[in-house]
């Protein structure tokens, strides 16, 4: 009886097609997510542009002395919230009050200088028309007539120039009166009181600054996008930020409201000359202002300097 091998599996064999459907699965897998991003990317991702060298800002009110004179009162600390018109410093009147003294008896003074005037006016007027009427009879000459008549118009020339200085003296009863108001220095906007310099008992001069009003409630953020980035980027497009501070907790809706007229680089302190034979080309920044919902920022305050990471929406034009 003859015997006949019989046939043995091969080892591994089917650890081998087991792993060819593994391997076939795991690229079908790679396949489909390349496939779905690729269709998010285009559907969804390609019209957002984001950064997150973004930062609040806002426009500060500075505060400054109108008038010089010595600081008697400050009413705010720094930190400090103040409403449009409360008081912030007042400075000693005394000078002022003084110089509005002056002021007014100057303008008294012009006033009876052109009442003067104007009686001297009347005078030579009437006897300008006695020696008219008397010219035609012989009785004066015409060289009484000519001096009336030169005596008319010095009158009336030394009218005109006391008119003149009325109005002068009274505009500087007014300016006087504007500088008195001036000693009391009010805020401007709502905000919050920042970078408070001045001290009681100062002596400040006109244009000395004082201390800076910061609007806390129109805050706004500029974000710094790639060039590369703004192509399809629009005044008005929507916009969604997030704060550090509160981390994800928090998004801010807003608008795009406007773009910057420059570069961060073209408007530093050393702007960068390319004009040199090393020259390297760097990816450029431009800031973008984007505004933000009253009602959001009110219900979660921000202060200026934040940092921010910032998202906009393109697909409106």
């Amino acid at each position: 009886m003859s015997e006949h091998p019989v046939p043995q599996p091969q080892p591994g064999g089917r650890a081998d097609a087991r792993r060819k459907r593994l391997l076939a699965g795991l690229a079908g897998v790679v396949v489909l997510a390349g496939a779905g991003y690729a269709a998010y990317w285009y559907a969804v991702a390609s019209h957002y542009v984001a950064t997150d060298n973004a930062y609040t800002a806002v426009e500060s009110a500075q505060i400054t002395a109108s008038v010089a004179g010595i600081v008697r009162v400050v009413h705010v600390t720094d930190t400090q919230a103040v409403r449009k018109g409360d008081v912030l410093v007042q400075l000693d009147p005394i000078d002022v009050r003084l110089a509005l003294s002056q002021a007014e008896a100057e303008a008294r003074q012009a006033d009876a200088r052109r009442a003067a005037a104007g009686s001297e006016v009347r005078r030579a007027g009437i006897d300008l028309k006695r020696r008219l009427a008397l010219e035609a009879s012989g009785s004066v000459s015409g060289d009484e007539v000519t001096r009336a008549q030169d005596a008319m118009t010095t009158a009336g020339a030394n009218l005109a120039g006391a008119q003149a200085a009325v109005a002068l003296a009274r505009a500087r009863v007014e300016q006087a009166r504007v500088d008195l108001d001036r000693t009391v220095i009010r805020s401007p906007v709502d905000g919050v009181v920042a970078r408070r310099q001045v001290q009681l008992g100062q002596r400040v001069a006109l244009g000395t600054p004082l201390l800076s009003v910061v609007p806390v409630q129109d805050m706004h953020v500029d974000a710094n996008f790639k060039e590369g980035q703004l192509a399809r980027v629009r005044v008005g497009q929507p916009a969604t930020v997030q704060a550090d501070i509160y981390g994800g907790a928090v998004t801010y809706h807003g608008r795009v409201a406007g773009f910057s007229g420059g570069t961060g680089a073209a408007f530093s302190a050393i702007p960068a000359q390319n004009a040199t034979g090393n020259w390297i080309k760097v990816v450029q920044r431009l800031p973008v202002r984007i505004a933000l919902d009253a009602a959001e920022l009110a219900a979660h305050p921000l202060k200026v300097g934040l940092s921010m990471s910032a998202e906009i929406d393109t697909r409106e034009r």
